[in-house]
């Protein structure tokens, strides 16, 4: 499978290339940049290594050379300030992302590509790629809530003494400040995670909330997410190239679950080879509920406000 990262000079795109290099599923890695010597010091530095692990082709390109790829990976974007909302961004980056789009567009691209958008504000910018590229809606994966699950999971895991790979607790809708943890289908080891001592509502108030700003604290405390963000988009990737079937919070354009329609938000969606599967409405709290179609309606108002 080959993927293309662009953007793949930056923090997050290295850091993704990065992590798919280690995980040695992929077959090859482009690097696509502005900045082309900034992309070609990124593939030869992983170049460098693959002699001991990966043994991908990695190479630097740009789109006429990614039109073959299996898999789009849009990071390329401005970083969000500490004080900004991901939603803030939406004005500052969508004629950058628009640029994106032309150029796959010209490069050319498979009938068959997933394009797979990490840029804030993703649920926007999802929606807006599925637009402009006219694909399916099953083609089209924002990564979601995909980071602020794996937040959730490994602060709970920390913060109650767990192991954090046996911790499974989702976050849902928007990948901003209407995001909802959901509490009612969360376990560890199979069994409630509410009956674990120590987690009590307080607790859960205060991880939520944690989570909720760990964006923002990592900005304020190192200037931007990398590690982790390139993990959850590597587990994405592995998800499609290896048609893992498996149930993740990803951003796609709903078509009816929860009552959601025409806006990219993340819902339990199955994910494979040929990218969102099917959308899994699982039954949740009414508040939670609630809360899921209060963050659609947060981003139904910012798209019609600022892409229209």
């Amino acid at each position: 499978m080959k993927v293309t990262i662009i953007g793949g000079g930056g923090r997050v795109g290295s850091n993704a290339a990065f992590a798919l290099q280690c995980g040695a599923v992929v077959s090859e890695i482009q690097i696509l940049d502005a900045n082309a010597d900034l992309a070609e010091g990124e593939a030869l530095d992983l170049l460098h290594g693959s002699s001991a692990l990966g043994g991908q082709r990695i190479h630097a390109g740009d789109y006429a050379r990614a039109r073959d790829s299996d898999v789009f990976v849009i990071t390329a974007g401005l970083r969000r300030k500490p004080d900004e909302s991901r939603l803030d961004l939406v004005n500052r980056n969508v004629a950058l992302f628009q640029q994106i789009l032309a150029g796959i567009r010209q490069g050319g691209f498979r009938k068959d590509a997933i394009v797979f958008v990490v840029s804030n504000p993703v649920d926007l910018l999802t929606r807006l790629a599925l637009t402009g590229l006219g694909l399916p809606w099953s083609q089209v994966i924002g990564l979601g809530t995909m980071l602020d699950t794996a937040r959730f999971r490994s602060l709970i895991a920390r913060d109650l003494s767990l192991a954090p790979t046996q911790v499974s607790a989702l976050i849902l809708g928007e990948h901003g400040d209407t995001m909802i943890p959901v509490w009612s289908s969360a376990v560890y080891a199979g069994l409630p995670l509410a009956k674990v001592a120590g987690c009590t509502p307080a607790f859960q108030n205060q991880v939520f909330e944690r989570t909720k700003g760990s964006g923002a604290e990592v900005i304020r405390r190192k200037g931007g997410a990398g590690w982790a963000v390139g993990l959850t988009i590597a587990e994405v990737v592995h998800a499609i190239a290896l048609d893992k079937r498996v149930v993740l919070p990803v951003s796609t354009v709903q078509r009816g679950a929860y009552g959601l329609r025409e806006i990219a938000i993340s819902v339990p969606t199955v994910v494979g080879r040929g990218g969102a599967l099917a959308h899994l409405e699982i039954e949740l709290w009414p508040k939670e509920l609630a809360g899921l179609q209060a963050s659609a309606r947060a981003l139904r108002d910012a798209f019609a406000a600022t892409i229209g």
